[in-house]
């Protein structure tokens, strides 16, 4: 009853500084990226430990992050004439889930991901369950009995039976656990992965407090941003059926990916004399800073209007390539799921450096052949290289626009196979 109350009254979303015994908190993991504490009604599978009521750390904010905080071995007393009680460092304490009413519970079965170390559960009924509920509570380099702090205070929970710390890390549990992270009881107390704070704490019988002197700085929020984001990524995981790829397909058009529907199937796949285009022209240009840093370094010199040519072009040019490089190289490093779209944005660079070596070459033959000829020649190639661009975007549309399952249409597709690797 006195939960319910609680509950209702936590909607204003006050928040306060110290931790009081009948408090209703959010515990996170203090680790960049950590999941809030975290329970639901399901529980663990059959041969996944003893069959009690999960536990998980997970990213969001959601009712079932909440948590009561209470005695090891008495019921909070919420009346307005109680005295307020605060929680200090190296207290026995149990946390009540505030929606099932169930407690924090560790033992000695194995965790599902974690075989090293202990399941946790919630365990009991209506606030009530056994001796594996109490968990002792330590601040982080503190010996005195001080109150705990939101926020600011790094926390560790000990639970007190089997000595093992509360741990969470970005170990995911399979599908019957939602694909939220593991949470278990680590016999290594000295793991950076068992430290927590507490985030939302409401308690009316406090005095609210301002929360922006806690605020981090521009510079911390940037670095976490980023620091969340290259976690997240890393634990980024195919789908089931899913058509991933590697970063050395992407500039040859190995393969393409798929978007099946129910009608339409359409296939994600680079125009292939764009793509090829751009690889020949880009190792053009590796000769062609290699030839002329060869003739730099052997002292030879080029015509004066050729020199001026290639300073303002094959020059300026190296900054495309290394935007390429920048958009590409780094998936090489990357240990998450990639996709043929990843390298779109590199594409891009590629085909402006593209554009520059193929007006660099035409330019050079404004300079050695007779100025009719050149210019003939210029005309054409950049004639037969848009009319290349239009007909192979012709040919290749219904691959982008959808293809339907007619025998019709798989027959015009089949032409388009130029390999072997492409799944249309």
């Amino acid at each position: 009853m006195f939960l319910l109350i609680f509950l209702a009254r936590i909607k204003s979303g006050c928040r306060y500084q110290d931790v009081a015994y009948g408090a209703v908190v959010t515990i996170k993991n203090y680790r960049t990226g950590g999941g809030y504490l975290h329970s639901h009604w399901h529980l663990y599978p059959e041969g996944v430990g003893a069959r009690q009521q999960q536990v998980t750390a997970y990213s969001h904010k959601d009712e079932n992050n909440k948590w009561m905080i209470k005695k090891f071995n008495l019921e909070p007393n919420l009346s307005r004439d109680n005295p307020v009680e605060l929680v200090l460092n190296g207290d026995l304490i149990r946390l009540e889930h505030a929606v099932t009413r169930r407690n924090l519970h560790s033992h000695k079965e194995v965790a599902p991901i974690t075989k090293r170390h202990q399941q946790v559960t919630c365990y009991g009924e209506n606030g009530t369950g056994d001796t594996n509920d109490v968990w002792r509570l330590e601040i982080i380099g503190e010996d005195k009995r001080i109150p705990v702090s939101t926020v600011t205070s790094k926390i560790r929970f000990i639970h007190s039976l089997t000595g093992c710390a509360l741990h969470s890390d970005s170990k995911q549990l399979p599908k019957w656990g939602y694909e939220q992270m593991e949470v278990s009881c680590n016999p290594n107390l000295r793991d950076p992965n068992n430290l927590w704070n507490i985030e939302d704490n409401y308690f009316p019988k406090l005095p609210n407090v301002s929360f922006e002197v806690y605020a981090p700085s521009f510079l911390e929020r940037f670095l976490e941003s980023h620091a969340v984001m290259f976690q997240g990524n890393s634990g980024l995981k195919p789908k089931e059926g899913e058509i991933t790829s590697r970063p050395w397909q992407w500039p040859i058009n190995l393969r393409g990916q798929f978007f099946s529907g129910q009608q339409l199937r359409i296939y994600l796949l680079g125009n292939p004399v764009i793509w090829w285009g751009n690889l020949v022209l880009l190792q053009l240009f590796f000769i062609l800073k290699l030839v002329f840093s060869v003739l730099e370094q052997r002292g030879l010199q080029l015509v004066q209007t050729l020199k001026e040519l290639n300073d303002k072009t094959i020059n300026a040019s190296f900054w495309l390539f290394l935007g390429w490089a920048l958009h590409y190289l780094p998936f090489f490093a990357m240990s998450r799921v990639l996709y043929f779209h990843h390298y779109f944005p590199a594409l891009i660079f590629n085909s402006m450096l593209s554009a520059v070596i193929l007006n660099y070459l035409l330019n050079v033959l404004g300079h050695i052949l007779p100025e009719i000829l050149a210019k003939f020649i210029q005309h054409l190639v950049l004639g037969l290289t848009l009319a290349c661009v239009v007909y192979s975007f012709i040919l290749f549309s219904p691959l982008a626009y959808g293809m339907d399952n007619s025998a019709a249409a798989n027959s015009s597709t089949s032409r388009i196979k130029w390999l072997d690797s492409w799944e249309f």
